[in-house]
């Protein structure tokens, strides 16, 4: 493990003494890396997201010899602050972590910044004034991914004098949740779309299912479901099934996040469109490590790349998908 040292000048001492023992290369992955010990708090496991999210960081810390500590924070925040004070107190290198909520991390990080440990946020922000209490944000633009399935409902709905809208949110306080909903909004401005019900489905499909159970009841006119995960989307898909209703058909849905199971349901026309938010971050969050435990510069927003499918692009991309 790399000790934390503090000053400028013993900082830029050690730096030059790494730079030497790793033959002038020490942001490459190799023997260099080796000596390297991160501190990742996941969310949890709450979707199949979220699933292949773990496995692709657990993997590529794995392929590029850094140690990986691992924590799942099962959905709570107060496990990941728990899981960021003991990264502290082992003496990583660098933590880590996607944020359940946006709010309340200020105190924690702060202890983090005195340690001299750099912190990472992976797909999900904080909503600190104080940037400085982390390096870099490596993730999604959710913003524009509600932005994308609010497109889709303009286009799709054209022709429609009014449209009901239900929303299935994320986990209340979480950035995707949030920003997909202001997203949406930001485009769906004609007065005939009406959003007649909006709650939490917490990411789960459980969640999805119960609440459009819900809705389905208190709200007999629905024609179109927006879902902020696939896995609520497929949850939905249980309910309007079990109600005697065609889902795609007789109820619209638009869905984040292009999981496999979600895909399966846009090829096979239950769901109408996906937007798609890659779980695939650890080879990028790799690569941002080892240029902070180098002492480089990195980009403190970092956006991944990611893209729509129809049902037709959706059974073309389904044999060769990775998650």
């Amino acid at each position: 493990m790399i000790k934390k040292i503090t000053g400028l000048a013993a900082t830029a001492a050690l730096l030059i003494a790494l730079t030497g023992c790793a033959g002038g290369d020490s942001g490459s992955s190799g023997e260099g890396d080796d000596n390297i010990v991160v501190g990742f708090s996941q969310v949890g496991a709450e979707s199949g997201w979220r699933t292949a999210n773990t496995t692709d960081i657990k993997s590529a810390f794995e392929d590029a010899g850094i140690e990986l500590k691992f924590s799942d924070a099962q959905q709570k925040q107060e496990n990941q602050i728990k899981a960021i004070r003991s990264f502290i107190q082992q003496q990583v290198d660098v933590i880590a972590f996607s944020p359940v909520v946006e709010s309340g991390w200020d105190t924690v990080l702060k202890e983090a910044k005195d340690a001299g440990i750099p912190v990472v946020l992976t797909d999900r922000a904080v909503d600190s004034e104080d940037e400085s209490l982390y390096v870099s944000f490596l993730g999604s633009d959710f913003i524009l991914e509600g932005e994308r399935a609010g497109d889709w409902v303009n286009t799709e709905f054209a022709d429609t004098d009014q449209v009901n809208i239900v929303e299935l949110q994320g986990t209340t306080g979480a950035a995707p949740a949030n920003d997909r909903a202001e997203g949406f909004r930001n485009v769906v401005t004609d007065p005939k779309f009406e959003i007649i019900a909006t709650q939490t489905g917490d990411f789960t499909r459980a969640g999805g299912k119960q609440v459009m159970e819900a809705f389905l009841k208190s709200n007999p006119d629905i024609d179109l479901v927006y879902a902020h995960n696939d896995d609520m989307g497929l949850g939905a898909i249980e309910a309007i099934e079990a109600a005697g209703l065609v889902p795609g058909q007789d109820i619209k849905i638009v869905t984040v996040d292009a999981v496999k199971d979600g895909m399966q349901a846009l090829a096979d026309g239950k769901i109408n469109f996906i937007v798609e938010c890659s779980p695939l971050l650890g080879a990028q969050l790799v690569e941002i490590v080892e240029k902070v435990v180098a002492g480089e510069d990195v980009e403190s927003r970092i956006v991944t790349e990611e893209t729509t499918f129809t049902q037709e692009q959706a059974i073309e991309a389904l044999p060769d998908r990775q998650y």
